[in-house]
């Protein structure tokens, strides 16, 4: 008898454990981490995203901002979370395809330690003066930075901006000064401010000023002018053969099932087709470009870690 207790007592509890596994993701609170400040142009994306994604989902997607140390903190942290859909990461190319060229001792692998879910799209960037700044257009700035050596300084919340700053810099041969942020906000104050006279700000958080006429815009990042700003030329005019945006996209930990990221890949194309989305995200500047897979996703993500070590590398800029 005491066997055939113990038996039904295994059974019920395994019964109760299969009943569990088979529960549908998800069932409970998702956390979005993003690897820069309220405000910013990833975190402005990232809950426009989230508020349709939960509604898709049936369950609630906080938006949890880790900025810092150059999105090493979330990203980090994002990488030593349990693997089972509820802790993802929204991220851009400066976590996944930036820093382990400009981070010497990194303690993540961004191929390794993360499951590429969905490729999101592209936040263009564009350099930015102060409205007051005397330079009307780059080749005046550039002109009047080499007048003034060593009394220019612009801002670096991310690595975008430090790239394309540091080749602007090498190019044209300019004496001028970086100065590290932790958030884009805090960079457009200080710009604003006069703290440092050059930004290369994403038009996710600089629309609003930049609209506003509170910073004047000098030119875009991409090759092309942006239908947004039809009258700004390419900084290749200046610095020919220039063109650089910054990529946007979901992670889960590695070793996340395949069931749970193809249903969330699912969802999240679903969300982008959305025209409430499209049109918020339209008036961040952001242009929409989905992966087609994961795998899509996955091989983008090791093509563009190529592509943004090359881009460091020709720079000058070390790892520190």
């Amino acid at each position: 008898m005491k066997h055939i207790s113990r038996l039904g007592t295994l059974l019920a509890f395994l019964t109760l454990v299969s009943h569990a596994f088979a529960q549908p993701y998800p069932t409970n609170t998702i956390s979005l981490v993003v690897p820069f400040a309220a405000g910013s142009g990833t975190d402005a994306v990232a809950r426009v995203v989230a508020k349709k994604l939960a509604e898709r989902l049936k369950q609630p997607v906080v938006v949890d901002n880790k900025a810092g140390a150059n999105g090493q903190i979330a990203a980090l942290f994002v990488a030593k979370a349990k693997p089972d859909g509820y802790t993802l990461l929204m991220t851009t190319n400066t976590t996944h395809s930036a820093n382990p060229s400009l981070v010497s001792n990194l303690k993540y692998d961004p191929i390794k330690d993360f499951t590429p879910i969905a490729r999101i799209g592209e936040l263009p960037f564009a350099l930015v003066v102060n409205q007051n700044d005397s330079a009307k257009t780059l080749r005046e700035w550039i002109e009047s930075a080499k007048r003034n050596p060593g009394k220019f300084s612009y801002a670096t919340p991310n690595s975008t901006s430090l790239v394309t700053s540091e080749t602007i810099k090498r190019i044209a041969k300019l004496d001028i000064v970086g100065v590290p942020y932790k958030s884009s906000p805090q960079a457009l104050t200080d710009l604003v401010g006069g703290t440092v006279q050059m930004y290369v700000v994403d038009l996710g958080s600089g629309m609003g000023m930049i609209k506003a006429g509170t910073v004047r815009v000098l030119g875009v990042t991409t090759k092309e002018p942006l239908p947004s700003f039809p009258n700004i030329p390419p900084i290749a005019k200046e610095v020919p053969g220039f063109d650089l945006t910054s990529w946007n996209g979901v992670f889960g930990p590695a070793g996340t099932p395949k069931a749970i990221v193809d249903r969330l890949s699912t969802d999240i194309q679903a969300v982008l087709q959305d025209k409430e989305v499209q049109d918020s995200l339209n008036k961040l500047g952001f242009e929409i470009w989905p992966s087609k897979s994961p795998e899509d996703f996955s091989k983008y993500v090791s093509d563009q870690l190529a592509h943004w070590s090359s881009l460091i590398r020709q720079a000058g800029i070390r790892p520190e």
